[in-house]
């Protein structure tokens, strides 16, 4: 991992920026959206910049770039065309500790920023650590494509209901479960104001019935791109994760990142299954394609619970 993924609050942060052209338009707008306090040190404007300065929405330090310029910052970007002195800048402010970015040069940077998909509160965001912008606004593009309008009403709602749903559910488990089955309605995907996403919520809460564990029996092979979506959305929504002894490997990362992980043999795996069940707990067995699947199968079916061959 040459990056380690974190999501910064800079509101009210001191932020320098360096370089009054296009580069810094692009970063100047992100941070004004993170309610920086940012100042730009630049001998010349972008007309998009110098509107910006006129509306008090940062300030303004009109020459060359000093080295003591960085000091009492919480940030500093470097976006000018000048190799030379973007590296000048990140010595100066790496000297002193402050994180730096050096835009279009991952060496020199403390930080990077990934493509985005803003749906505030929700925010995803992607990045090939500087190795190919052009496939990383790909990717972007068909996640856009995948991802919900109304996710920001969503977010918003639920996140209004969190004291609420805990008069309803004791449990983390048992909320969680109430909230996976929520999300998946027709209703809620298809909502476009608050008062549609009241109505589903009341609905489910009425109809709610008490569930009991269920067993997922994933039949694996080669490739993890041949799994289907309902093999993984039964993963993601597992919370134990059962996987045979030398096999952790890709298909295990693929399942619910917060599930338990447990490692099986043939003479374990029945009895390790029974008593997670009895535990009402979503059971994940993955199985390899052609590796005792009939035992499994078996145990699946006596389990009552859904088998998904592998394509």
């Amino acid at each position: 991992m040459d990056f380690f993924p974190v999501f910064l609050s800079l509101k009210s942060k001191k932020i320098l920026v360096i370089g009054g052209g296009e580069v810094a338009c692009r970063k100047v707008d992100l941070l004004l959206k993170a309610k920086a306090d940012i100042t730009l040190v630049s001998p010349q404007l972008h007309p998009h910049l110098s509107r910006l300065v006129d509306n008090k929405k940062l300030n303004y330090i009109s020459r060359e770039y000093q080295s003591n310029d960085v000091i009492g910052f919480h940030q500093v970007w470097a976006t000018t065309d000048v190799r030379e002195l973007n590296h000048q800048i990140f010595n100066d402010a790496n000297a002193l500790g402050i994180w730096t970015n050096v835009v279009d040069d991952p060496k020199y940077c403390n930080f990077i920023t990934p493509s985005m998909i803003d749906r505030t509160p929700i925010q995803v965001a992607v990045s090939s650590g500087g190795a190919s912008p052009v496939l990383v606004r790909f990717i972007r593009e068909k996640l856009e494509t995948q991802l919900p309008q109304n996710l920001s009403l969503l977010a918003a709602y639920s996140g209004k209901q969190r004291s609420r749903i805990k008069q309803y559910f004791g449990t983390v488990d048992e909320r969680r479960k109430f909230w996976e089955a929520y999300f998946r309605l027709p209703a809620v995907e298809n909502a476009a104001t608050e008062s549609d996403l009241e109505a589903a919520f009341t609905s489910l809460l009425e109809n709610n019935t008490a569930q009991t564990g269920n067993l997922y029996l994933i039949e694996t092979g080669d490739d993890a791109e041949m799994l289907s979506l309902k093999a993984l959305r039964l993963m993601q929504q597992s919370e134990y994760v059962l996987f045979p002894e030398t096999k952790d490997d890709i298909f295990v990362d693929l399942c619910r990142r917060d599930a338990e992980r447990e490692s099986y043999s043939n003479e374990t795996v029945v009895n390790q299954v029974q008593h997670l069940l009895n535990e009402d707990l979503r059971v994940c067995v993955l199985a390899p394609k052609g590796t005792h699947i009939e035992s499994l199968k078996a145990l699946n079916t006596s389990f009552g619970g859904q088998f998904v061959p592998c394509l």
